[in-house]
């Protein structure tokens, strides 16, 4: 049996069902129950941490986690547990396409600038280098991953949808060059903000919601059969991340962020304005032209996205707006 010596800690619990989730992965008890599973909120703190634990396991896992828990049986059936009750509320409350099509034609309708009434325009247009240190913080537990999930779908993809999608990580991985890496450029920017670099530091400060974002790429990613939905997801971000860097590089700019913060936006702006084309025409396009099965899970990929982006949002904005910091511990 290996254990896992390097990595992050593990959280702070957050309920019943993420307690019992830690205390097996330290070897102190059984996982959660289905039951126990089933009465928990499934956008919620518990539920959620609950998740990004098992899930974590397949990326750099715990410091002194046993690294075969990764595949254990019983961590898995309790994996699938938690994955139905999020699978299942996201269709309930998110599915609002039926095609692909439909759902990025949305997407590509961008509002004028201080029009989105959105967190990206909030940043530019008032926010102040607090809230952007913050935003950073809930940021941190996708972008210091930044593309590893999405690379789970290139064994899944064939044709013009797998070189597609190749073209694109290899940019988010840096062309081949280490320091260029997405992930790395970010961990630049924390450290450009005062904050901590290190690979899973604010999870205990993350909400919900920004934890929930996370596990969605996993998700898709892990399971075949969700394939569609992982390009809907990588197309959301691909197509809505230029115009939304664009106004994260100006707050970087109004509020004093510091250069590398500054570079990583501006990375962004050129960098996925070009992917956004891949994306839609060689990795979407691709995958439909193969399987156009796929159709409305490549949609549900999208509208999921968006649901948990906004709900990332409203709890952002509504924190600010009234004077109060958005995470669950300070930074």
């Amino acid at each position: 049996m290996e254990t896992q010596v390097a990595g992050p800690v593990l959280p702070e619990s957050r309920g019943t069902v993420s307690d019992a989730v830690t205390r097996f992965l330290r070897g102190a008890g059984p996982p959660p129950g289905s039951r126990e599973i089933a009465g928990a909120d499934p956008f919620g703190d518990d539920l959620q941490l609950a998740l990004y634990l098992c899930y974590e396991l397949h990326y750099r896992g715990f410091a002194d986690v046993d690294a075969d828990l990764e595949w254990d049986p019983e961590l898995l059936r309790c994996r699938a547990a938690l994955e139905w009750q999020f699978l299942e509320s996201l269709r309930d409350r998110a599915t609002r396409h039926v095609s692909a099509r439909e759902a990025l034609d949305e997407l590509l309708v961008e509002p004028p600038d201080g029009d989105g009434g959105g967190v990206g325009d909030f940043l530019q247009d008032e926010g102040e280098l607090w809230q952007v240190r913050e935003y950073a913080a809930q940021r941190s537990l996708y972008h210091l991953k930044e593309a590893d999930p999405h690379a789970w779908v290139l064994p899944r993809l064939w044709g013009r949808a797998k070189a597609g999608m190749a073209a694109v990580e290899f940019d988010e991985f840096g062309g081949g060059r280490a320091e260029r890496v997405h992930a790395r450029l970010f961990a630049d920017l924390m450290t450009d903000l005062g904050l901590d670099p290190t690979y899973g530091r604010y999870v205990d400060a993350a909400g919900a919601e920004a934890i929930a974002l996370v596990n969605l790429m996993s998700l898709f990613g892990l399971h075949r059969s969700l394939r569609g939905a992982l390009v809907g997801h990588f197309a959301t971000v691909e197509i809505t991340s230029s115009p939304g860097s664009r106004r994260l590089a100006r707050a970087m700019r109004r509020t004093g962020a510091g250069p590398a913060a500054e570079h990583f936006y501006d990375e962004h702006v050129e960098a996925d304005a070009v992917h956004e084309q891949v994306v839609r025409r060689e990795v979407v396009a691709g995958l439909l032209e193969e399987e156009p099965q796929l159709d409305a899970d490549v949609a549900f990929g999208v509208d999921a996205t968006n649901h948990l982006e906004d709900a990332l949002a409203d709890r952002l904005l509504g924190a600010w707006r009234a004077g109060r910091s958005s995470l669950r511990t300070p930074v």
